[in-house]
């Protein structure tokens, strides 16, 4: 099963992501985590020093194939670029820029969008979660092309859902199998009310519910995963449910 985490700038997708893949990785579950963001945050919300996973280079993508593949097989790409994790999971992460005025990263994304089509054609036994940008530009160069569910993470207010929107409708031209929504930061009914209609109107399936919760600010002020600071926070509960759901759904789904 591979998931990719969309959404908003601030919505709340890499600790979503990270304490998604805590929990399917405590539930016993190889995990993989990718930090799709070129201005990568993934680490420190998973628990591995922000300093101690090296970058995926643009250089393990193969020239020789057509389409999007790797140089190497995989399991040596994973474990030259792979951090290990608490919970066993494996952290990747996108390169960065190093410079101003470097240019775009098209490179970078080439290497991720590699890495998950190997992915694709491993046995399945993997769960991967995929913490993307906050921009369209992962769906525009097909970065994420090569997974099952795409979860868009929003809060309850216009510019969130307006950009939910805006993710759906370029999500639907791609093969992604599943578009779900993940309502976050709900501090009241009318909150929730406001994500459900939203749902309705665009034809898209909630996925998730999770409350605001102070945790999550407490645990980043002191650079603690959530699922450590806080493990009974209602937002981690919440997610609970939701990694439950997602590893039901990979027991299901047929490998490859």
């Amino acid at each position: 099963m591979r998931i990719a985490v969309a959404g908003k700038g601030g919505a709340g997708k890499t600790t979503l992501s990270a304490t998604l893949a805590r929990l399917c990785g405590r539930a016993g579950y190889p995990v993989i985590a990718i930090d799709a963001d070129p201005n990568p945050n993934l680490a420190t919300a998973l628990g591995v020093p922000h300093d101690a996973a090296p970058a995926l280079p643009a250089s393990v993508v193969s020239r020789r194939l057509v389409g999007r593949a790797l140089a190497d097989p995989v399991t040596d790409v994973l474990s030259r670029y792979g951090t290990t994790g608490p919970d066993g999971t494996l952290l990747v992460v996108i390169s960065a820029p190093d410079r101003a005025g470097e240019g775009c990263l098209c490179s970078s994304h080439g290497a991720v969008a590699a890495l998950l089509a190997d992915l694709r054609e491993e046995d399945g036994q993997r769960t991967v979660i995929v913490d993307m940008e906050a921009s369209p530009e992962h769906l525009a160069r097909g970065t994420a092309a090569d997974v099952d569910v795409m979860l868009l993470v929003t809060e309850p207010y216009y510019r969130s859902l307006e950009t939910t929107a805006r993710l759906a409708a370029l999500a639907a031209q791609t093969a992604i199998a599943e578009v779900k929504v993940v309502a976050n930061k709900i501090r009241s009914q009318a909150d929730a009310q406001a994500v459900a209609e939203f749902c309705q109107r665009h034809g898209l399936r909630m996925a998730a519910e999770v409350p605001w919760s102070e945790g999550a600010a407490a645990a980043d002020r002191t650079t603690r995963p959530l699922v450590d600071a806080f493990p009974d926070d209602p937002a981690v509960r919440a997610i609970a449910r939701l990694a439950g759901d997602a590893l039901a759904d990979r027991m299901k789904a047929p490998a490859g």
